[in-house]
C-alpha cells in the first residue's frame, strides 16, 4: 500500500509539473522517469535513427524499389514509409519477421525496401512494447529486447544472400569495387544498441536472459513477446 501510496503521489505531482511545463529547469514528463527509462529512450531513439538510414541507403541502391510507390524523389519515399508509422500498403498486415520474408521472396511485386524495413522497425518497435518513450510504471522485457537482436542479426544476413538466379534481390553491401559496409555498420549498431540495453535492464530488474545460439544461415526468427 505504501508503494502504490507512493506511485500516486508522483502521478498527481507529475500532473502538476505539466501544466507548467518546465519547473526548475527539469521537463515535467523527466519527473516520471528512472535512469532505466532515459536510457531506453536514448536506445530507442539511435535504433530508430539507424532504421531510416538504412531505408535511405536501401534507396539509393535500389532505386526501381522507391519508384514502385509512385513517389518522385527518393526523400518522398521514405516519408512515406515513415508517414505509415513503418507500416507501409507492401506490408498486407504482415509484420515482423513475415514482413521481412515477403520483402525477400521471388515473388514479391512491390516494393522490397518498404516491406523489409517496415517489418525490421515493426519488430524492434514490438521489442520496446510498442511504446517510443519509457515512464516509471513501464516494464521492458531484456529477453525480448535480446531476441530482437538476434533477429536484426537474421535479417542483416537475409538481406545480404537472398537471390533470385544468381542475382540479389536488394543491393545492400558491395566489396567491389570499392568497399561499401555502411549497412553491415548501421545493423551492428542496432544489434550493439539492444544487446547493451538487454544487459542494463536485466540486471536492474534481476532478471536472466537465455542466450541462443544458431547460425544466420538456418535460424528462424525468435518470440518477441
Amino acid at each position: 500500500m505504501r508503494v502504490w501510496g507512493l506511485f500516486c503521489l508522483l502521478f498527481l505531482l507529475t500532473g502538476c509539473l505539466a501544466t507548467a511545463g518546465v519547473v526548475g529547469g527539469v521537463s515535467a514528463s523527466n519527473i516520471a522517469k528512472t535512469d532505466i527509462d532515459r536510457v531506453s529512450d536514448i536506445h530507442y531513439r539511435e535504433i530508430q535513427a539507424s532504421v531510416r538510414l538504412l531505408t535511405e541507403k536501401l534507396y539509393r541502391r535500389n532505386p526501381r524499389e522507391w519508384k514502385k510507390g509512385n513517389a518522385k524523389t527518393l526523400e518522398e519515399a521514405v516519408a512515406r514509409v515513415v508517414d505509415a508509422g513503418w507500416r507501409p500498403p507492401e506490408l498486407e498486415r504482415r509484420t515482423e519477421g513475415a514482413a521481412i520474408l515477403v520483402a525477400l521472396s521471388e515473388d514479391f511485386r512491390g516494393d522490397r525496401v518498404a516491406a523489409f524495413v517496415g517489418g525490421l522497425s515493426d519488430m524492434l518497435h514490438r521489442a520496446f512494447n510498442g511504446k517510443s518513450e519509457f515512464f516509471i510504471m513501464d516494464d521492458l522485457n531484456p529477453q525480448s529486447i535480446y531476441n530482437s537482436a538476434r533477429n536484426a542479426e537474421i535479417a542483416a544476413w537475409k538481406l545480404s544472400s537472398a537471390r533470385v538466379s544468381g542475382e540479389l534481390l536488394l543491393l545492400s553491401n558491395e566489396m567491389t569495387p570499392m568497399q561499401n559496409l555502411s549497412f553491415e555498420r548501421e545493423f551492428g549498431k542496432i544489434i550493439s544498441s539492444l544487446d547493451t540495453l538487454s544487459k542494463i535492464v536485466a540486471d536492474k530488474t534481476h532478471r536472466v536472459v537465455v542466450k541462443v545460439l544458431q547460425s544466420v544461415a538456418t535460424a528462424v526468427f525468435l518470440p518477441i513477446f
